[in-house]
């Protein structure tokens, strides 16, 4: 046996497995990078989504002249033209369960805000200003929930 074409043939495969553990730390570095930035997007989306929405309602709850039918569907609407449903159930995949929790939480306290124009008048309803001083709490620990995923990602 010719010890120079083992020589050759044992360091050809050692050079390969270099190689291609190599390319496997660069496609999960560029793999982790990109997760991250898709739930980059898909955070602050959901977020200005239930921004909008809590916002919305409450320029709602300011309107004059509308009926209290008028005002349960157009708060039904404004609920539905966000999208933050949609986006909730893309919550549900992509974020970890405990944010995912959050993330339910915080859309039943905006649902609980919206129910709030189930009452006979929105605009003196005393419950209305706790309600949406949850919403905004449960959006501020949403916010911090996120930001704390986005930092435990690994940023190779």
């Amino acid at each position: 046996m010719d010890w120079g074409t083992l020589a050759g043939t044992t360091l050809g495969a050692v050079l390969g497995v270099r190689t291609l553990l190599g390319e496997r730390s660069r496609w999960r570095r560029e793999n982790t990078s990109h997760e991250r930035a898709a739930k980059q997007q898909l955070y602050g989306e959901y977020l200005a989504a239930l921004w909008l929405t809590k916002h919305g309602l409450r320029h709602l709850k300011r309107s004059i002249g509308l009926s209290r039918e008028e005002r349960i569907q157009q708060a039904g609407e404004i609920l539905g033209s966000a999208n933050a449903f949609q986006l909730l159930y893309q919550m549900h995949i992509m974020a970890p369960e405990p944010l995912g929790d959050v993330a339910d939480q915080t859309f039943l306290r905006l649902r609980h805000l919206r129910d709030r124009f189930d009452e006979p008048d929105v605009s003196t309803d005393p419950e209305w200003s706790a309600t949406q001083g949850a919403l905004g709490e449960a959006l501020e620990a949403l916010r911090r929930a996120m930001r704390s995923d986005l930092k435990s990602s690994p940023v190779w």
